[in-house]
């Protein structure tokens, strides 16, 4: 009887823990609110109950685990000699899931393949939705869109319009749903294949629509690692002609989508003004390369400890207005690169433990494909580069759960259908009978 009770337990808690996934994943598209309800119940279920002492040795002995935490802790240091407290404990707020997820991730071993990959299939419905939604808004001022295209606006997506953090998400949906058809020829029936089939097919529609670099660039590098690793197969040089479909994809978006055509003509232009190293109101790419050499300068001023994350942008205005004097509010933007954030932040030793950080999932093994887990890293620090993920909420979800979900799914050993159909026989259970 008290063995039946704790089995209803286990089973009663990894229901919530599976129904606070599916929150949090629809809270990330629709609503903040919703994003953090559903995180507060996978934090109260997955902490909250005897073996949290394990749990933590785990995170501990997982250096995956605890360097993801160090993109929290460093910030949560620097407010030691941070001016600006209420600025600091905004980004503390805001990074906290850096440190919170990756410990709750630590206890959640009840989870099987299957369940993970339920998990995709919730997401994958989700991004779709999300996607649908977006094209909507587009549909209803098609015109307008379009004009908007040659002054770097875009079509209006989920997460609050952040549409570069959008496009990742569609992109790692893309990668996703083909790591799916790639892997799940037996488990999946001809139904379900030809659903990711559509999914995948429309979302790269939907990538080229929206024409957000960071989701192009991260598309055609897993297209490329995908080509790649079929055709150095034994016999699958017939995947050949995927090399066209890999060249053509730009060329019949040119001609295909005006908001494509218009990104790119917008990019040309902006491009221009950075070339001649000229600042212009409004330049997008301008802007953000001003940026970067204005956090790197707050770098190199202050080797050793940075000048704090609750003071990055007060600095940021300083170093503006002695080198950009001209230069209009709006345009006085923080670091627009993650790298630069941390090293304006805390100095050098922040730019070298955030590289460290980003280099240490590569040295972590899997059960098996480890060139999926490898790309879903490249796709997250190269988006890191030129954009600042890690200081807005939908940034920081996504990034941590993205990963620890990944992680958690490419470490379990799937289950041998066979091998589970000989334990249920009766002849395996009389053996086992006997041996006892």
């Amino acid at each position: 009887m008290k063995h039946s009770r704790k089995l209803t337990v286990a089973q009663s808690r990894k229901l919530i823990t599976f129904i606070s996934i599916t929150v949090m994943l629809c809270g990330l598209m629709f609503s903040r609110i919703v994003l953090s309800v559903g995180m507060l119940v996978f934090a109260i279920t997955c902490l909250v109950h005897r073996n949290i002492t394990g749990q933590l040795k785990t995170f501990f002995s997982s250096r995956f685990l605890w360097a993801m935490s160090l993109l929290f802790v460093l910030p949560l240091i620097s407010g030691l000699w941070s001016e600006h407290v209420s600025t600091w404990s905004e980004i503390i707020r805001i990074k906290v899931p850096l440190l919170l997820l990756p410990v709750c991730f630590a206890g959640l071993n009840t989870f099987s393949y299957q369940d993970w990959r339920r998990i995709a299939l919730i997401f994958l419905m989700v991004a779709f939705a999300g996607a649908g939604w977006s094209l909507w808004q587009y549909f209803q001022d098609v015109d307008s869109v379009q004009v908007a295209y040659l002054k770097a606006h875009t079509i209006e997506t989920p997460l609050g319009n952040d549409h570069v953090r959008f496009s990742l998400l569609v992109s790692i949906a893309v990668f996703t749903s083909t790591f799916l058809l790639v892997t799940g020829k037996r488990q999946f029936q001809t139904p379900m294949a030809i659903l990711l089939m559509v999914i995948t097919f429309a979302l790269v529609i939907y990538l080229h629509m929206l024409a957000v670099r960071t989701g192009l660039i991260c598309f055609y590098i897993g297209l490329v690692v995908f080509i790649f690793c079929l055709l150095r197969e034994k016999h699958k040089f017939r995947y050949a002609w995927l090399l066209l479909l890999l060249m053509g994809f730009p060329v019949v978006s040119w001609f295909v989508f005006p908001t494509f055509k218009n990104r790119i003509n917008y990019l040309r232009y902006d491009l221009s003004f950075v070339k001649n190293d000229t600042y212009r109101s409004g330049s997008n790419d301008g802007n953000r390369l001003t940026s970067i050499k204005a956090g790197w300068q707050l770098q190199v001023n202050h080797p050793f400890t940075g000048v704090g994350f609750g003071d990055i942008r007060t600095e940021m205005a300083t170093v503006y207005e002695k080198k950009y004097g001209r230069m209009v509010e709006s345009d006085k933007i923080l670091p627009s690169s993650e790298w630069i954030i941390y090293g304006a932040g805390i100095g050098w030793p922040g730019f070298i433990l955030f590289s460290l950080v980003m280099v240490v999932p590569f040295f972590v093994r899997t059960f098996k494909n480890n060139v999926a887990w490898w790309l879903l890293n490249i796709f997250m620090a190269l988006s890191y580069l030129f954009d600042i993920g890690l200081e807005v909420q939908y940034g920081v979800f996504i990034h941590a759960f993205i990963l620890l979900w990944w992680h958690k799914w490419l470490s379990v050993v799937p289950k041998n259908p066979q091998i589970e159909n000989l334990k249920q026989s009766s002849a395996y259970k009389t053996l086992k009978l006997s041996e006892n």
